[in-house]
């Protein structure tokens, strides 16, 4: 399998370390005369009328990302022929943050870039980020209240502030090989227990229900997601608002648990670089755990060979939850007034209704704003993807970690801590206290 760009946040996980980082800039309010009125006392920056170009480090480089982007670029240039927007492509996450780092240092960053919320703290503590305040004149945009509710509150950090404008967003959802399990004589799991009972019942003949990578101390994956939803599915909550980690709360650790009695019985195996959607693909799996954002990959790899089934994650005890991934957009103080005033309005378009729903269709992402599932090309998206409706609906309730930079190193931890107990036969409470331990470290040193 190819390398490909994921929503999982964990995938760039990179150590952070506090840099100097060079740049300055502050932006000057316009007055509005293009539409949208801000809800607050300040103004909103005008699109501007001279020709203007604005940079954008983006990673949607590879697969069904590329046109998607690219249409977005040429969509918003024929509306402001003024305005061109030249993209930075990166090959992946990390390497991309790797570059905003360096470029920021330099002195020469980038208008805007994608970024994790972990990302955009880094930066705005360092003093290189432009709150969405000083663009649209308010902390709260009117364009805000149409985005679902788990998008909103991923657009601000710790100080709660609105520092990120949403970009690239997703769930995770639970993909099967359908005739298998049909066969079996097994139903579609509402309950996490449920879904234990499948996976037990279809390991059978070579087949392995389930197959996840758990990460590593330097990059969490879909596997350390499912974890963390088992956890709050089970009451847990992995950390408070200012960072304060749980690790060892009860439901974290019955949630490792659950995957070890998995793994023990069988139903369970462990692998590297999407490994339960590649056992999928081969018929020696049955379900894999992703992004709804990857339906075209798991598509792909299924290759027709069976019905590929798509639904919602089974609940827990505390009902059901899941985790909102992709990543945001910042914008970076050392741009101009005027590369300030033209990116606000790239930003804005591109999650505009008619926008939303082309990205969606093209990309696999899920629309930020309900109002795109009324665009003709997302209905007939929806029509011909039905998985779409379960997961666009959870967009209201998924949860985010923590944006604080150090986040990432306690995911690394818990990764640890899941390939400990997987792999290596470690108690979960022994190994969830060891990355207990480690979070609280990290989060002292800030």
């Amino acid at each position: 399998m190819g390398k490909r760009i994921t929503a999982a946040a964990g995938l760039a996980a990179i150590a952070l370390t506090a840099t100097a980082c060079a740049g300055g800039g502050t932006s000057t309010p316009k007055s509005d005369n293009t539409g949208a009125k801000s809800s607050g006392s300040g103004t909103e920056l005008a699109v501007p009328t001279g020709p203007v170009t604005i940079t954008f480090e983006e990673a949607m480089t590879i697969g069904t990302l590329k046109p998607a982007m690219d249409k977005l670029v040429s969509d918003f240039q024929a509306k402001y022929p003024n305005i061109t927007v030249k993209l930075q492509g990166d090959p992946d996450y990390g390497t991309m943050y790797t570059k905003e780092k360096a470029e920021v240092q330099a002195g020469n960053a980038p208008t805007i870039g994608q970024a994790y919320e972990s990302w955009a703290d880094y930066f705005q503590s360092a003093g290189k980020l432009v709150p969405i305040s000083d663009l649209a004149g308010t902390d709260t945009p009117a364009e805000m209240s149409t985005f679902y509710k788990g998008v909103q509150a991923d657009m601000k950090l710790p100080d709660g502030k609105t520092w990120m404008w949403p970009f690239n967003k997703s769930v995770l959802i639970l993909f099967s090989n359908a005739d298998m399990v049909a066969k079996d004589g097994q139903s579609t799991p509402k309950t996490w227990d449920d879904y234990a009972s499948v996976l037990k019942a279809v390991s059978t003949n070579g087949v392995t229900g389930t197959t996840i990578d758990p990460g590593s101390a330097t990059g969490a994956t879909y596997g350390t997601q499912w974890f963390e939803i088992l956890a709050e599915a089970n009451g847990a909550k992995l950390y408070d608002a200012d960072g304060t980690p749980h690790l060892t709360d009860p439901g974290a650790v019955k949630a490792l648990q659950y995957l070890k009695d998995l793994k023990d019985a069988g139903a369970l195996a462990t692998g590297k670089n999407y490994p339960g959607e590649t056992a999928l693909g081969a018929q020696k799996g049955a379900f894999d755990i992703s992004s709804a954002a990857g339906y075209g990959f798991e598509n792909k790899t299924v290759g027709g060979k069976f019905k590929l089934g798509i639904g919602a994650l089974p609940s827990g005890p505390a009902g059901a939850v899941n985790e909102l991934t992709g990543t945001n957009i910042v914008m970076f103080s050392s741009a101009t007034a005027e590369q300030k005033a033209a990116a606000w309005a790239f930003m804005k378009f591109i999650d505009s209704p008619a926008e939303q729903a082309q990205w969606s269709a093209t990309s696999g992402y899920l629309p930020v704003t309900s109002q795109a599932l009324s665009d003709p090309v997302m209905q007939d998206f929806v029509a011909k993807n039905p998985y779409v409706t379960a997961a666009v609906s959870e967009l209201d309730t998924a949860f985010v970690l923590p944006g604080f930079d150090w986040i990432f190193k306690c995911q690394g931890y818990e990764s640890t801590a899941i390939q400990e107990v997987l792999e290596n036969g470690k108690q979960p409470s022994d190994a969830l206290n060891t990355a207990q331990g480690a979070c609280t470290a990290a989060k002292a040193q800030g």
